[in-house]
Parts: C-alpha cells; sequence; structure tokens
C-alpha cells in the first residue's frame, strides 16, 4: 500500500482512502490534529449512500476522546461529519 501524505490542518478527506481504512486513517487524523492543537475536524465521507459516514459516526459515538460530533450543515451537506476532540488526547482501544 502505498503512502498518502495529507496536511494536518483540520480538514480529512476520506475519499482518497479505501472504507476498510477509514477508521484507522481516522483515529491517526485525530491524533495528528490535537498534537497540533486542532480540536474541531471537518470529515468529509461523502454524500453516497450514507454508508461511510455511519460508519465513521459509530466509530466516534464510541470513541473515548471525542466530546461530539454532528452532520456538517455547511456547503457540503451531509457530506461531511463536524468532530470536537478533548484537549488531552490518547489513544482509544485498538481498531477493529
Amino acid at each position: 500500500m502505498e503512502e498518502i501524505q495529507m496536511p494536518i490542518d483540520g480538514t480529512l478527506d476520506l475519499h482518497a482512502f479505501l472504507p476498510q481504512e477509514a477508521k484507522s486513517v481516522v483515529e491517526e487524523y485525530l491524533l495528528a490534529c490535537v498534537e497540533k492543537g486542532i480540536y474541531e475536524i471537518k470529515i468529509i465521507h461523502g454524500k453516497g449512500k450514507g454508508v461511510l459516514a455511519h460508519t465513521i459516526q459509530a466509530f466516534l459515538k464510541n470513541h473515548p476522546n471525542v466530546i461530539e460530533f454532528w452532520t456538517d450543515t455547511g456547503p457540503s451537506g451531509w457530506g461531511a461529519t463536524i468532530v470536537r476532540l478533548k484537549g488531552n488526547y490518547a489513544f482509544s482501544d485498538p481498531i477493529k
């Protein structure tokens, strides 16, 4: 698998990743953002049938470092999820 470099700027676009990679990519990105002092993140998962959105939101719901999340109401509509994180971030349990 080719390593993908992406900026840590608070916006994660999952279009470049396979669906089965999504949870681990989100976990790593959340940690990288907190290390840079970014506590509100936009995760772009696309609209489609909503499967990836559901997967990501189920993951966030059980994540111990997520304060809250909601479907974006901006121009991307329900193709993105906004996440607010705790500042004292630690890796969650291993991703299943």
